[in-house]
């Protein structure tokens, strides 16, 4: 009957270079998890129009002090083509209203000051 012993298996029990490895391999798969797993959480944040930015909470949308406007403002307009206007009435909005709507287009009912004022014209103020 074959007999196996400790000299005769591979790779070397006791090993210091295996121990080493096997720290470094779970090491790169807890990195590799939790990557994929914020990755996974900015997306669906994104999907529910939250922000997640700085404390990586719900994006606040009514209540803001005007120094929090400019950063809430930034995020709904992240994804337009026209920046400078986007961002110029956002943050007139939020100022007055004290609010900015989650994600970044839609959802205006959530503020409806935000919601309501209009242009000379009748269109919408807020982006």
């Amino acid at each position: 009957m074959l007999e196996l012993t400790a000299d005769c298996l591979w790779p070397p029990v006791g090993s210091s270079e295996m121990k080493m490895s096997d720290g470094v391999l779970v090491f790169l798969l807890f990195s590799l998890f939790a990557a994929m797993a914020a990755s996974a959480m900015e997306v669906a944040a994104e999907d529910l129009g939250v922000s997640l930015a700085g404390t990586k909470q719900k994006h606040k949308h009514s209540g803001f002090s005007q120094a929090e406007c400019p950063g809430a403002c930034q995020f709904r307009c992240s994804k337009t083509a026209y920046k400078k206007p986007c961002l110029f009435f956002c943050q007139k909005c939020c100022y007055k209203c004290k609010c900015v709507p989650p994600g970044t287009y839609a959802h205006k009912e959530a503020c409806p000051c935000y919601n309501n004022w209009k242009t000379k014209r009748g269109g919408p103020k807020c982006p």
